[in-house]
């Protein structure tokens, strides 16, 4: 029963919920949720799949001695999604001092050319 309940905790944690949240969202006091996790009360499978629907996940997945399949996936999404956001980061960067540098290009050229028209008036 135990590691069904450290499961059940684990769950709790990642996705940021309170005891208290869980035990509002099964309709019973923050006292027996509580008891849940520290494996001192017999689930029922009624209350397991109340638990997993909460989780968003398969009662078999919450039953399941490996690491959930969605657990897996939205953590491998969040990788993903790091990676790009940090490879947009980069390339912004790149992009804003390609543009500086087309600036100051320009900046320099108008400054000739200014110049040289001030040369042919005379002044």
């Amino acid at each position: 029963m135990k590691p069904l309940a450290d499961k059940i905790r684990l769950l709790r944690l990642e996705r940021g919920f309170s005891q208290e949240n869980m035990a509002d969202s099964l309709g019973i006091s923050t006292t027996s949720y509580g008891d849940i996790e520290r494996g001192k009360t017999d689930i029922t499978l009624s209350r397991l799949m109340q638990i997993a629907e909460i989780y968003g996940i398969t009662l078999l997945t919450l039953l399941g001695e490996a690491p959930s399949l969605e657990l897996e996936i939205q953590h491998l999404e969040l990788e993903k999604l790091k990676i790009e956001n940090e490879k947009l980061r980069l390339e912004n960067q790149y992009l804003r001092e390609k543009l500086a540098t087309r600036i100051i290009v320009d900046l320099i050229q108008d400054k000739d050319q200014t110049s040289q028209e001030r040369r042919r008036i005379g002044f």
